[in-house]
């Protein structure tokens, strides 16, 4: 009976999934399909069915945008990055923001885990232009690749009004733009260089107070980080301020360290049941975490913790 039983389990089964074979699978259909189509990066898959014509990076696409004349637009994300989705959904899944961006530039998208040598490279000029950065890096850029202009998350009108702006002033005042577009490639190779310090450079511990007093203005010694939100780990900073407490023998720093570290710990930027750190906290008491976390992060917030 047992055998019986077993056979005919196993009979059923087998016609089952002998008749499934014979469904026609169902394929969902996507209405646009661009150049990342062949892309192996999560992050340009993710982009490969926008009605934006996307381009990876490459000596074709750069050499495409050469021949055209037409500006480069090139927005650089990672497929973790939050806002990164948010831009994708509200500007590069429509219609009317695709049609604006086909027409006046060549877009190219650049996963930053993937090639960070170009990342470094835009964020480097978005910095030098705004004092800030981010991702989504969004960046304007002459057809042989140098940037003028360039931001983060952008809302969608704003995104559509500011790169029309920028493809307006190319167009009417052209000479500026290439004068402006030098200049910024010239301090972004000075960024990149480090030049040998010939004098002698002595050290002391006034440099050190110096520097440290009025970053501590800026502690918040109930919560822990700094005053205000968001608030991100800083590894490295806390590594500092805990060795200069520690050598300087100053009590004040040593207790805003490991309030903040502990803080972090019993809060909701870190994971108590997968593990790891969160990329920031979007509240003052370490409650809310900002989605992704970054093994770089939480790579140097294991010697942290351990020191």
């Amino acid at each position: 009976r047992i055998f019986h039983s077993l056979f005919v389990v196993i009979l059923v089964f087998s016609t089952y999934s002998c008749n499934s074979q014979h469904k026609k699978p169902t394929m969902k259909e996507h209405k646009y399909t661009n150049e990342l189509i062949n892309e192996t990066s999560p992050y340009l898959l993710q982009h490969a069915y926008n009605p934006v014509n996307w381009h990876p990076w490459n000596t074709k696409t750069l050499n495409k945008a050469k021949a055209e004349g037409k500006l480069l637009l090139i927005s650089i994300g990672y497929s973790a990055c939050h806002w990164c989705h948010v831009m994708e959904h509200e500007s590069f899944e429509d219609k009317e923001v695709a049609k604006i961006m086909n027409d006046n530039f060549i877009c190219i998208k650049v996963d930053r885990e993937e090639r960070p040598d170009i990342d470094q490279i835009y964020m480097t000029a978005v910095q030098l232009m705004n004092n800030r950065g981010g991702w989504p890096l969004n960046c304007i850029a002459l057809p042989n690749g140098k940037p003028f202009w360039g931001g983060t998350y952008f809302q969608k009108e704003n995104w559509k009004k500011q790169i029309l702006e920028m493809t307006n002033i190319y167009k009417t005042d052209r000479k500026k733009v290439i004068e402006f577009a030098n200049k910024l490639a010239n301090g972004i190779q000075q960024v990149e260089t480090i030049s040998r310090n010939t004098e002698v450079v002595e050290f002391n511990w006034e440099d050190l107070h110096n520097m440290v007093s009025p970053w501590s203005e800026r502690f918040d010694n109930t919560e822990g980080g700094t005053n205000g939100s968001p608030k991100f780990p800083m590894p490295n900073a806390y590594n500092f301020l805990l060795r200069y407490s520690h050598l300087s023998n100053n009590k004040e720093i040593e207790y805003h360290v490991e309030l903040t570290l502990n803080k972090m710990a019993f809060g909701g930027i870190y994971d108590q049941i997968g593990g790891g750190f969160a990329r920031y906290s979007t509240d003052k008491f370490w409650k809310v975490p900002h989605f992704e976390k970054m093994l770089y992060d939480n790579g140097q917030l294991v010697s942290l913790y351990s020191e």
